[in-house]
């Protein structure tokens, strides 16, 4: 083979080779670019409420997005369809750090970590509170809802705010704030009229995390859910010396009864709509002011003023045509005992046409003696 011939060949043998690289002095490719991800609160962020927003949010998608707290365990959260924001699910812990984990990844394959932390609030002190009504139980058509705060609530609308009433059917009702008693702030619900026979009530009290005004906060969520019972309502007029009881729109006692007398307001039963909230089969009632310490039986308490519906033997004499009672509602025996197995916390017992009017003073449960209107008003929103 000739020198030219092979020369030519060493040529294009040499061009083949280098047809695929890049020319010299050509810029390299980029890394793929970091994914933004803000997350909330802010990191280092303090003294941050239970109850403040917590979420996490990227350009990209989320691979994993944890929250771990110094007390220990995950905090519980949801991401969206899209992966692009995570958010915690309820309250954080008080007096505890929070840090970010996981990964978020772009459309380009670049990936950033989820970092940060914070910390929320160590308060100085917390408010126990209680609900009156129990799970699963079921109550008359007057019950009102109450929450008994052991600490005076300065922010009453920040409490008011976190409280839920919901019921199975639509029922008109408000909050509102009587005064303190019992070493502490307390907030009655009831509903505009009687609740309506078979009523499934929901109620949730969102307060860990609530701030209560003077370093005080809520310490804990509590919730409930109950039942309205039958219908059963007392009509108690004095001037009748009778008392009778309706369930379910139909007479079921019509019996003797005598009542405070009105010679003496003290010992007067008072007008207006109580509420049974207790039942003694026998109950020791005392009083310094008249001069008796007897015991009673089966008595249904309607008020804290010391008004019961309960048997005395003693004035059957009297019973359907006197008012000789010290405020209380006198029944024969078997008529006390047939009406106390029928009573349930939340009953209304409608006293009228005596001369003195129930009133705040005459107990913790005077809900039904407030007109509407005034009612609403003492509501903190």
């Amino acid at each position: 083979m000739g020198r030219a011939l092979v020369a030519a060949l060493l040529l294009v043998l040499v061009a083949a080779c280098g047809s695929g690289s890049a020319p010299a002095g050509a810029p390299a490719t980029p890394p793929p670019a970091p994914v933004p991800i803000a997350v909330e609160p802010a990191a280092s962020a303090t003294d941050v409420a239970p109850r403040a927003p917590v979420a996490a949010t990227t350009e990209g998608t989320f691979t994993e997005v944890t929250l771990t707290a110094s007390t220990g365990g995950t905090v519980a959260g949801t991401l969206s369809p899209d992966r692009r924001r995570w958010t915690s699910n309820g309250p954080l812990a008080y007096g505890a750090t929070y840090t970010w984990s996981g990964t978020a990844t772009g459309p380009d394959g670049g990936s950033s970590p989820v970092t940060g932390s914070f910390t929320t609030v160590a308060p100085g002190e917390t408010v126990r509170a209680t609900l009156n009504i129990g799970d699963g139980r079921e109550v008359g058509v007057a019950a009102p809802i109450t929450l008994q705060f052991a600490a005076p609530v300065a922010d009453k609308a920040a409490v008011e705010r976190a409280l839920q009433v919901r019921t199975s059917v639509p029922t008109e009702g408000s909050w509102a704030w009587l005064p303190d008693q019992d070493g502490g702030s307390r907030v009655h619900w009831r509903p505009k009229e009687y609740w309506r026979s078979g009523t499934q009530v929901d109620v949730a009290a969102n307060l860990l995390g609530v701030p209560y005004g003077g370093g005080a906060w809520g310490r804990e969520d509590l919730t409930t859910s109950f039942r309205i019972g039958r219908s059963q309502i007392v009509r108690a007029d004095v001037n009748s010396f009778r008392m009778v009881v309706e369930r379910d729109g139909q007479q079921v006692m019509d019996v003797p009864a005598s009542y405070g007398t009105d010679s003496d307001p003290d010992r007067t039963t008072r007008s207006g709509i109580h509420v049974v909230t207790e039942k003694f089969e026998r109950k020791r009632m005392v009083s310094p002011q008249f001069g008796y310490d007897v015991e009673m039986g089966w008595a249904v308490r309607i008020s804290n003023n010391g008004e019961f519906i309960h048997a005395n033997p003693g004035s059957v004499g009297s019973q359907g045509s006197a008012n000789v009672t010290h405020g209380c509602v006198n029944l024969s025996t078997a008529d006390a005992q047939t009406f106390f197995d029928s009573a349930l916390y939340g009953d209304p017992v409608e006293v009228t046409g005596s001369g003195v009017d129930y009133s705040p003073r005459d107990g913790d449960i005077y809900d039904w003696a407030v007109p509407w209107d005034r009612w609403q008003a003492m509501s903190a929103l």
